[in-house]
Order: structure tokens, then C-alpha cells, then sequence
């Protein structure tokens, strides 16, 4: 079976399995699984499809139904529906492990580190959950962190309890600390030990679990370890470094996280100078607004009166003054004409340009 029908059959009649777009065997991003073809509108779906070939796979042949439409008059029967259903999941990878990628958020098993999206997504609402999370792990738990250390360093001083009850006192505060705010690190050690990748969770997670283990055995059985271990009074206990560690591994975590969302929100910003959509010129000499995801390098564009430059490119056809005031800080537009050079998110002012595309990242902003 030639790549043009089996593609027609099992990748939608040549619409992008990711985002439903219509693409054509002359665009340049595809994939062939089990012999199979699938062809993609632009290199943003491809990575999105390696990511996780059998889900859209799935999608395409068991959720995505086509029918074809009802015959009217001047229509062709052949014409089917547009997937009333396309997916759009975010590939997230890891900063430190740019290998790893995958369909939904979580933890690299390589380093443990948290993953963040590939692509940044202007429309995401979403303000770093697990900033959020970590943040409210710390400080709920900060308080019972104080206040252990302190019976830990000045208890013995204050002679407010007896020893070995003071140890039970601070068993009890050191539970959430280790149960709620540390349990996504020892679910990190795990990974890592499972993953035979040891990192720095799984130091965190086995010194801190030793410790917790040994005190709370102390603690509840003082008589299985010899007097050698027993110091005014009672077995010596390390619930105070479990806890100063978790803490402290807390308040690295955020500050972390707090600023790559600040790195992240500055690509945003600078994103979204550009504009959503380019005017494409097609083949046949028909032109349609596409997402600027969509736009390949030497693809022509049509930039009206008042609208940005898509991408950064070179004049084709026609003449303008462009406002580059946001790059040079000059006030004075720029005359743009055929063989000159335009920069993505620059304002065209006034007269209609044909420009060829030649710098297009994956996000489209260049």
C-alpha cells in the first residue's frame, strides 16, 4: 500500500492525528510506525506523537469517528467531517535530562528532578501546582519544625518534661512533618532506587528515614538498645535533623520552582508579543489564517496593515513601514521592501507585504 492511501485510511485523509489540521504528503515532519505513515503540520505535533504513538493512534482510529456527510448540491461525496475530538496534551521533559519526555507532568527518573512543559502554553491558566503544593507543605509544617529543634537544643536546659517524655512529644510533631510534607521525597527515593538512578532524593529520602526509624524505635522501645545509647535519660533521638532537613529541602524546592515559573513567565511574556495567527499564502494562490505554530520555514505570508510579522523573514512582494520601535527603541518606522529583512512581532504600519518565512522555532516565535 503506497504512503498517500494508507495514509488517507489511517491518519484521517491526511489530517495531523495531533491537532486535526490537513497537512500533505509534501510536508516535511512524519513518522512511520508498523508501516503505517502519519504526516504532521508542523514539528511541535511530531514530538507530541513520538511522545506517545499509541495514544493518538488510538485516538484517531477508535475515538475520532468519520462519517460521511450528506450530499448537497455543488459538494463532493468524498468530503468527510473533521475529527470532532483532537489532542492536545503538553509533553513535559526534564531540564537537567532533555531525553526524557512524556504526556503528562511528574518527576524525571533519572535525577528526580520536576518536569516542566517542552513548549510554554500562552493560554495555560495553570500557576505551577506543585509550587503551590510545596509551599503549603512548608508552611504548615515550619511551625512543628521550630519547635521540635528547640526542645532538640534547649529541652534538656529547660527541664519543662522529663526526658523520655520530651521524646514523645517530639515523635508526635515529627509524624505530619515526615508523613505529609517529606512523603514526596521518599516517593522520590523510591523512584530512584526502582529506577537504579540514585540522586539526591535518594540521599534526602534514606538519611532522613534512617534517622525517623531509629528515634521512633528509641522512642517506643528504648529497652533493645544498650545503655551506651541512653544520654540524660533517654535514648538519644534525631528527630530534629529528620525534620530541619525536610523543612530546609522544602524551602530549596520552592525557591527552585519559584524561579523557573519566573523564567517560564518571562518566555511567556516575550511570546506573547508575537501575534496567534499568519496569513498563509497556499500553493493554488488561496490564503488562510494558521495557527503560528504551523508556519514551516519558506512558507509565504501575507502581512496586512496593522499587523505584526509573524515570523522573522524577507520581503517578497510589495512595500511598508515597519515599527521595530520594541527592538531598537527607535520611534521612526523602518521602509521595508522586496529582498529586505522583517522581524517577527514587529508592527507593519501601513501598506500590505508578501514575506518569506526563515527563522521558525518550535513555538513559532522567533
Amino acid at each position: 500500500m503506497d504512503h498517500h492511501h494508507e495514509n488517507k485510511v489511517l491518519n484521517n485523509r491526511l489530517t495531523d492525528p495531533v491537532c486535526g489540521m490537513t497537512v500533505t504528503e509534501a510536508s516535511k515532519f512524519y513518522e512511520e510506525v508498523k508501516n503505517r505513515t502519519f504526516y504532521f503540520c508542523s514539528e511541535k505535533c511530531h514530538i507530541k506523537f513520538k511522545s506517545d504513538p499509541h495514544f493518538y493512534i488510538t485516538k484517531v482510529e477508535n475515538v475520532v469517528t468519520l462519517k460521511e456527510p450528506q450530499k448537497r448540491d455543488g459538494e463532493d461525496s468524498n468530503e468527510v467531517n473533521q475529527p470532532a475530538h483532537v489532542n492536545t496534551f503538553t509533553i513535559y521533559t526534564c531540564p537537567m535530562h532533555p531525553e526524557i519526555r512524556q504526556n503528562h507532568a511528574g518527576n524525571c527518573p533519572i535525577c528526580g528532578m520536576s518536569l516542566e512543559p517542552l513548549l510554554p502554553d500562552l493560554d495555560d491558566a495553570d500557576k505551577n501546582p506543585e509550587l503551590k503544593n510545596f509551599k503549603h507543605r512548608f508552611w504548615w509544617t515550619l511551625p512543628l519544625t521550630i519547635i521540635v529543634v528547640f526542645l532538640a537544643m534547649f529541652g534538656h536546659q529547660l527541664n519543662w518534661f522529663e526526658m523520655q517524655v520530651q521524646s514523645w512529644i517530639e515523635l508526635v510533631l515529627t509524624l505530619p512533618i515526615v508523613l505529609w510534607a517529606g512523603m514526596p521525597f521518599f516517593v522520590r527515593c523510591w523512584q530512584s532506587i526502582l529506577n537504579r538512578s540514585p540522586n539526591m532524593w535518594t540521599l534526602i529520602g534514606i538519611g532522613t528515614g534512617a534517622a525517623f526509624i531509629y528515634s521512633l524505635v528509641g522512642t517506643i522501645v528504648p529497652q533493645v538498645f544498650p545503655d551506651s545509647f541512653v544520654s540524660m535519660g533517654r535514648v538519644a533521638v534525631y528527630f530534629e535533623a529528620t525534620a530541619a532537613i525536610i523543612s530546609l529541602t522544602l524551602l530549596g524546592q520552592v525557591l527552585e520552582l519559584k524561579a523557573r515559573s519566573q523564567t517560564s513567565a518571562a518566555i511567556k511574556s516575550l511570546l506573547g508579543l508575537a501575534p496567534k495567527t499568519a496569513r498563509k499564502i497556499n500553493d493554488d494562490g488561496k490564503e488562510e489564517d494558521i495557527p503560528l505554530s504551523h508556519v514551516h520555514v519558506g512558507d509565504l505570508l501575507r502581512v496586512r496593515p496593522g499587523e505584526k510579522v509573524p515570523v522573522d523573514g524577507v520581503v517578497t512582494e510589495g512595500s511598508s513601514s515597519i515599527d521595530e520601535s520594541m527592538l531598537t527603541g527607535e520611534p521612526v518606522p523602518v521602509t521595508k521592501r522586496e529582498g529586505d529583512q522583517v522581524i517577527g512581532a514587529t508592527i507593519n504600519m501601513n501598506g500590505s507585504l508578501v514575506m518569506r518565512s526563515e527563522k521558525v522555532n518550535r513555538t513559532g516565535f522567533v
